[in-house]
């Protein structure tokens, strides 16, 4: 595995884990790299660093995994709060923020899908918008 800094073309910078260099190549060239404030598709390698043995311990195993168990827990909290308060407009997503944003429809908060260039155009417009979080695989369905 081999960890990338990652930073899109509205200078959003993040981490992003891979199975090898070429895989990270083969991703971004289809397009699979996203940014995940934005969504946007042009995403770069940033400068950084290899990660050097030093005199700083890591974190121990069971402080990584309850970090990521309040990781996924806050995503779910995140995502049922919209389901259940915002209403789903499906594919016709980016239509109806701009309808919204520009007050030809009534005022409410939306969520629903568009494509990555859907979203470019609305952020690059003012509309504003953000991913979901992905729904965080069910405990219960796990191995």
């Amino acid at each position: 595995m081999i960890r990338y800094a990652l930073i899109c073309d509205h200078d959003h910078g993040f981490e992003a884990w891979f199975a090898s260099s070429a895989d990270h190549d083969d991703q971004a060239a289809r397009g699979l790299v996203q940014c995940p404030a934005c969504g946007s598709t042009a995403v770069r390698k940033q400068v950084m660093a290899p990660a050097v043995s030093g005199t700083k311990k890591a974190a121990a195993p069971e402080t990584s995994a309850r970090m990521q168990d309040m990781v996924m827990q806050a995503a779910r909290q995140v995502r049922d709060h919209v389901e259940q308060n915002f209403d789903y407009v499906g594919d016709a997503f980016a239509r109806e923020a701009r309808d919204i944003h520009e007050g030809r429809s009534e005022k409410r908060d939306i969520y629903g899908e568009a494509t990555p260039a859907e979203v470019k155009r609305l952020r690059d417009d003012g509309v504003p918008c953000a991913p979901l979080p992905s729904a965080p695989p069910d405990p219960a369905k796990l191995n």
